[in-house]
C-alpha cells in the first residue's frame, strides 16, 4: 500500500493508508507512529494515529511542508509492521445492565436475542484498539460481533456515566469521563480509564486487545467502595505476536 501526504493547515500533514478499516491499515499507521516517535525528528511536535492515517503536527518555523513530509518518507520507508511490540491484553470488568446498562434491552431486540446472550457475545469477544479520541482516554475498539451492530441514539444524551460500557454502530468502547455521548449503554466498569496524573495516562493504547468480563453488581459496588476504580491498574500481560 503506497501512503499519501495530504497537507492539512498551516502546520499539519496527513498520512493516508487506503480508504478502509483493518488490523493490516492499523498496524501501518501505528508502526508509522512509533517510528516517528523514536526518530525525534527537530520540528515535528507530535504525532496522532487514527483508523487509517497519521496526522502529524509539525512548527512550521522550523521546517516546511515539503520538508516535513520528505522526513516522514524517509522514516516511513525504514518500517516493518511486522516487527510491531506484541500487544498488551486489557481486561475490563463490566457490570452488565439494569441502571448500568439502559440500553441492553434494546441491544438485545434490535439483534433479536435475549440479553443474555448479547452479554455473552459481547464480552466473549476479543477487541482490537484502533485509535484513542473523542475524549481523553476513550479507545475505539473494532471487532464487535456483527450481530451486535446497533444504531446509535437518535439524539445523544447530555450526560453519559463514566465507566459506561456501550455500542455505537459497529463499534463498542467504554466511557474514560462524564461526558455527552450518543452510544447504547450496556453496562458500566469501576476502572480509571484516563489518570492524567501518570505517565501515561491511558491504559488501553493502539494495537492493544481488550476483552470485557462480565462481574455482578455486588462485585462493581464492593470494588466501587474500596477505591479499586482508582487504583486498581488493568490486567495487561504481554502476548505472541499475531500470526493473522
Amino acid at each position: 500500500m503506497v501512503p499519501r501526504y495530504v497537507p492539512a493547515g498551516e502546520r499539519g500533514l496527513v498520512v493516508e493508508f487506503e480508504n478502509a478499516v483493518s488490523i493490516e491499515i492499523n498496524d501501518q499507521v501505528r508502526a508509522l507512529a512509533i517510528g516517528l516517535e523514536a526518530a525525534h525528528i527537530p520540528g515535528l511536535i507530535e504525532v496522532v494515529p487514527t483508523y487509517r492515517s497519521l496526522a502529524v503536527e509539525y512548527d512550521p518555523t522550523a521546517m516546511s511542508f515539503e520538508e516535513a513530509e520528505r522526513r516522514v518518507r524517509e522514516v516511513a520507508a525504514t518500517l516493518d509492521p511486522a516487527a510491531l511490540p506484541p500487544p498488551k491484553r486489557v481486561e475490563i470488568p463490566t457490570v452488565y445492565g439494569g441502571a448500568y446498562g439502559p440500553d441492553l434491552p434494546f441491544v438485545a431486540q434490535h439483534a433479536g436475542l435475549g440479553e443474555a446472550e448479547v452479554i455473552r457475545l459481547h464480552s466473549g469477544t476479543v477487541y482490537h484498539v484502533y485509535m484513542i479520541g473523542f475524549s481523553a482516554g476513550f479507545a475505539y475498539l473494532g471487532g464487535l460481533p456483527e450481530r451486535l451492530h446497533t444504531p446509535r441514539l437518535p439524539s445523544p444524551r447530555i450526560k453519559v456515566p463514566k465507566g459506561s460500557v456501550a455500542i455505537g454502530g459497529s463499534q463498542t468502547g467504554a466511557y474514560p469521563a462524564e461526558t455527552p455521548g450518543g452510544w447504547r449503554i450496556i453496562g458500566r466498569t469501576y476502572l480509571n480509564l484516563f489518570d492524567p496524573a501518570k505517565e501515561i495516562p491511558t491504559p488501553m493504547q493502539p494495537g492493544d486487545t481488550v476483552q470485557f468480563v462480565p462481574i455482578t453488581e455486588d462485585e462493581y459496588l464492593a470494588a466501587s467502595r474500596e477505591g479499586r476504580a482508582g487504583s486498581r491498574e488493568l490486567r495487561a500481560e504481554n502476548r505472541e505476536p499475531r500470526d493473522d
